[in-house]
């Protein structure tokens, strides 16, 4: 079988368990995430609040090789045909629970500079890390939003969900908008978080909650066209990671159908149809979905990226290349380059694949 390489839009770093104890001091410490294990479980901790427990051997099952060593790492993405990796924190996701702003400037301070340092430089480029910012002050978020920048970051994590009334159609938060798109660093909205990933507890409860995930995203999409900061900010760059890219063209109707037929209360008036803001400013990522290269053959919709999760359970490491060869065999190939190679690329400024 050709290997086909690709870029991953949608991959994680394992933060070491000691990452914030080990670095600030106790009053901030612990509330910063950290990792306890006893003989059975693993527990998660973040500002007091337990977020996650799982079983140690389910929890240590998935995990690759280069897990927790960049150095292993890059022979797992050479094994894989994996060149270039867009990575998200992990226990880092978290970080935007923090509720006092000392602490979560702290945390992610410590975060973005062991990601530069351990992940980033030691990759020499293939590696590109998404910064964490503070959910508790805009301030603080733009103050590191543009010192990250001048570290080298191309893309900032942001939650999907967050607190009643800070949502992102909020004024509050254009000085980060205007702060990301001066410095030319992706958004980057990870599905899944801000909030309890568990939204039902009952029968056929992983399903429903995995396809809950998903919802946030969309309502990201919706605050930032609807509220007009994508028409006010048009080199503005935001992404839903891991979400999939069908509903785009879906939500795109739906909104272009809103602003045309209930016009006379639209506030603000837009440039132009929500449609072409989403089709303008929006990426997404997805992993095994036949439907997102759908999206881009039929909907003509281009802002399309193809993700591993590496190194989380639902990504494609160990079967990486029949992932790529099933969604891409019976694709034109300057399709399958787009996707899984020139829109990562020209996004995030990253090198191509060497030439196979």
């Amino acid at each position: 079988m050709t290997k086909i390489w690709a870029n991953s839009a949608d991959s994680h770093v394992m933060e070491p368990a000691d990452l914030w104890t080990s670095t600030l001091p106790p009053a901030i410490a612990d509330r910063a995430p950290r990792t306890e294990r006893d003989d059975r479980t693993e527990t998660i901790y973040v500002d007091n609040r337990i977020q996650r427990r799982a079983l140690n051997a389910f929890v240590d099952s998935f995990r690759p090789p280069g897990a927790y060593d960049t150095a292993m790492r890059l022979k797992d993405l050479d094994q894989e045909g994996i060149w270039a990796q867009l990575a998200f924190p992990s226990m880092g996701l978290w970080l935007c629970l923090i509720e006092d702003r000392d602490v979560a400037r702290a945390c992610t301070e410590v975060y973005n500079d062991w990601c530069k340092s351990e992940l980033m430089d030691a990759s020499g480029g293939r590696l590109i890390g998404a910064a964490c910012l503070s959910m508790v002050s805009v301030e603080d978020a733009v103050a590191e939003l543009e010192r990250v920048a001048g570290l080298g970051f191309r893309c900032a994590f942001l939650p999907t969900t967050v607190p009643a009334g800070k949502e992102y159609a909020d004024a509050r938060w254009e000085p980060l908008w205007a702060a990301a798109e001066d410095a030319g660093v992706l958004l980057g909205f990870h599905i899944g978080t801000g909030d309890d990933a568990k939204a039902y507890r009952g029968r056929g409860g992983a399903v429903i909650n995995y396809l809950e995930t998903t919802f946030p995203g969309m309502r990201v999409v919706g605050h930032l066209v609807g509220a007009g900061v994508l028409d006010a900010h048009p080199n503005l760059k935001v992404m839903i990671a891991e979400g999939g890219a069908s509903w785009v063209p879906a939500i795109a109707d739906r909104m272009d159908e809103g602003y045309r037929q209930h016009g006379a209360f639209v506030k603000p008036k837009l440039s132009m149809l929500p449609s072409e803001l989403i089709y303008r400013q929006v990426y997404t990522s997805f992993q095994h979905d036949r439907s997102a290269v759908a999206a881009v053959t039929a909907m003509h919709y281009r802002n399309v990226m193809w993700g591993d999760d590496y190194p989380h359970l639902e990504g494609t490491y160990g079967h990486t290349q029949e992932t790529l060869h099933d969604l891409f065999d019976d694709v034109p190939a300057d399709v399958r380059e787009a996707i899984t190679i020139d829109v990562f690329s020209e996004l995030l400024g990253a090198p191509k694949p060497p030439p196979t």
